[in-house]
């Protein structure tokens, strides 16, 4: 599948833009503006969204308030990733305290270990990925629900009401929206109803939504209760028995957003904050953190991206992503020790196993114990509240099915289990038995919302989509601002790579800012192959605290806004 790309030139260009203009990446001359308020900051991947999000601080809402609203606008104009019919995580640092939200998909009541092989014990091409059966039940609606019921402060209906307009009204999509759209008409071919909605969508023209604009509508007057047990829900049934699915209202009915502990770890003088199971995120930005400081002697004097640097930081991630593959799953489901694997000695001792002159072979890195399509929101309001959040329908557009009458994309997260042990999923990580498909169950995720706190100030806010590339960009951001000097806008511009075990030998790197010839030759004298990603990963959203200033980026690579603006605090 044709996934987006964009040229070294464009790059150039579009970095240029961004440190000319204020809306990316300015920051405040002090956290507190004289008289009318205090400074906020966004880092939204879509204008619409961003003018939604500013919105609503500027009319006094909170953080929560932002991101909720954010949510369901981007479920119009964003329509890659933003979604109503997917899930994901909210990490959220609210009047000093931390609390992650994990309103993640999960299984239907029918799915089962074995659903997607065939009669051989293989996986059938792409039936995790295309059509109903890829779906999961959604979990978006309720995570917004349950944020707004426990920290929102403006009524429900006002955080809905920017989305239901641009979905009723239209809006002017961003001419990287309906490439990518294009891209993928043959992708989903006569499969689904994708085409049906959106193959005449233009950047010259509004594009409208009524069936869309009439479901937030809904949703802003009743709340979850359509969504999950009213008209949208029996729409939602109705087009999976359409479409062979397996959601049901029993499904959705019994779907409940779950309030989480997050995993809070010291590092140097900050606490991160992060994603706990059934993500592997904040587990592998925590690990990979701690490791790096643990080699700290091998990484004295190497240059940011030089051939060495690659290398160390490769060692760390095959590490990683072999524990990822063992032993992280839902841990409503299978016991996930997080407490060992994270803990100093434990990752001290994998940080020793690194070879820091040769690749490791496979046999080496067992273990320990014995689109990427998500998109990512980053938001501090007027009184230093954070939010993080990441959520998806996993790949582009998801599975490519629209319910009916409801106007809305659903996910293909089914495709985020091990369909078979050993078999890798569409990111080409391979998992095991934690992470199979069982009834109910929520599959393993990389998202990463990650907050870091400083006296219990957010110091930085970030996160990014990519798939099984979220935790290795979310890490690389961090090192790029704290280890070498980089402003956030610098940070999330910078060229990126990835390697997660399989194959042991090859590195990854950004299309549209690749490596330099003399650093891929060094790594190729050293044994790496070194490709361009298969699509360009990542598109990190940050706001960093430099004193007193807030200064937001949003990733140049696409469409976002990073802003900060004095809001009122008078309430």
């Amino acid at each position: 599948m044709e996934r987006k790309q964009a040229t070294s030139a464009s790059l150039t260009l579009l970095l240029v833009m961004a440190a000319t203009f204020p809306a990316t990446g300015v920051s405040a001359a002090s956290d507190e503006a004289p008289g009318t308020g205090a400074y906020a900051a966004i880092a939204i991947p879509d204008t619409h969204a961003a003018e939604v999000a500013k919105g609503i601080l500027m009319q006094g809402g909170n953080a929560v308030d932002a991101a909720v609203a954010t949510g369901f606008a981007m479920a119009v104009t964003y329509i890659d990733a933003g979604n109503i019919g997917g899930g994901g995580f909210m990490l959220t640092h609210m009047d000093g305290e931390a609390a992650f939200l994990d309103y993640r998909e999960k299984a239907a009541l029918e799915a089962h270990r074995d659903m997607y092989l065939d009669e051989q014990g293989e996986v059938i091409e792409n039936a995790t990925l295309i059509g109903a059966r890829a779906a999961a039940v959604p979990g978006t609606v309720a995570g917004m629900w349950a944020a707004h019921q426990r920290l929102g402060s403006m009524p429900w209906r006002a955080l809905i009401q920017p989305a239901i307009a641009l979905a009723r009204d239209g809006f002017l999509p961003a001419p990287i929206l309906v490439d990518e759209i294009r891209a993928n008409i043959n992708w989903f071919g006569d499969q689904t109803n994708f085409n049906e909605y959106f193959a005449d969508i233009s950047a010259t023209e509004l594009f409208k939504q009524p069936e869309l604009a009439a479901t937030l509508e809904r949703i802003a007057e009743q709340g979850p209760d359509d969504f999950y047990r009213g008209e949208t829900a029996r729409l939602m049934v109705a087009q999976m028995e359409k479409s062979d699915g397996l959601i049901s209202l029993e499904d959705l009915d019994s779907y409940e957003a779950v309030w989480r502990d997050p995993l809070q770890a010291n590092w140097r003088e900050y606490q991160v904050l992060s994603s706990p199971p059934p993500s592997s995120g904040g587990f592998g930005v925590i690990q990979l953190l701690k490791m790096k400081d643990y080699l700290a002697p091998h990484f004295e004097g190497v240059a940011h991206n030089s051939h060495q640097y690659i290398h160390l930081v490769a060692e760390m991630e095959k590490r990683v992503f072999a524990d990822r593959g063992e032993y992280l799953g839902d841990s409503d489901y299978v016991e996930v020790d997080i407490e060992t694997l994270l803990s100093d000695d434990y990752i001290a001792r994998r940080a020793w196993e690194v070879n820091p002159r040769a690749i490791s072979t496979l046999e080496g890195v067992s273990p320990g114990l014995t689109s990427p399509n998500t998109t990512h929101y980053s938001i501090i309001d007027q009184w230093g509240n954070a939010v993080s959040n990441t959520y998806t329908i996993n790949w582009a557009f998801g599975s490519g099915v629209v319910v009916g009458d409801a106007g809305f994309l659903l996910n293909n997260e089914m495709d985020d289990f091990s369909a078979k042990p050993g078999s890798p999923n569409v990111y080409g990580v391979v998992g095991n038995n934690a992470n199979e498909i069982q009834p109910g169950k929520r599959p393993l995720s990389s998202m990463s919302p990650t907050i870091l706190l400083k006296d219990d100030e957010a110091m930085m806010v970030l996160g990014t989509p990519g798939g099984s590339t979220i935790f290795t960009s979310v890490f690389q951001t961090i090192v790029n601002i704290i280890d070498f000097d980089m402003t956030p806008l610098e940070a999330v511009g910078a060229t990126r790579f990835h390697h997660q075990l399989l194959p042991p030998d090859l590195i990854t790197m950004s299309i549209a800012i690749p490596l330099p010839e003399e650093t891929i030759t060094a790594l190729g004298e050293r044994g790496y192959r070194v490709q361009p990603h298969d699509w360009e990963f990542g598109d990190v959203q940050v706001i960093w605290r430099e004193g007193d200033e807030l200064q937001p980026a949003a990733d140049p690579r696409d469409r976002g806004v990073g802003e900060v603006f004095v809001a009122p605090t008078g309430k």
